[in-house]
């Protein structure tokens, strides 16, 4: 897990605008099978939204869970969805390290 600045976290938050959600909390909560899913969405994408319909009230501390667990970077909870971000394993598909390299330095 990494630490963001906040011109990092703004970098992510715009990545992610127009992206849509594609792991779903609903009535099973943080199963294993959510970590999984997560964990192989962040392999795909590096960015992602996790959007809540259940458990809204407890949406901070299942996100901080939930990166914790996929060795993730919570970036943002807006509403109710989640933005993490995992830089990808392989340099050659990292789509914002330089970016948040340069916010970095600033």
């Amino acid at each position: 897990m990494i630490e963001l600045n906040s011109k990092q976290r703004k970098i992510l938050e715009k990545a992610a605008h127009s992206l849509e959600p594609v792991v779903i909390i609903g009535g099973a909560g943080l199963s294993e099978g959510v970590v999984q899913m997560t964990d192989s969405q962040l392999n795909a994408h590096e960015l992602i939204k996790v959007c809540f319909n259940e458990f809204k009230d407890e949406k901070r501390e299942l996100s901080e869970t939930l990166a914790e667990r996929c060795r993730a970077t919570l970036v943002r909870i807006i509403g109710n969805r989640a933005i993490l971000y995992r830089a990808a394993d392989d340099e050659k598909k990292r789509n914002y390290e330089k970016a948040l390299s340069k916010a970095e330095k600033n």
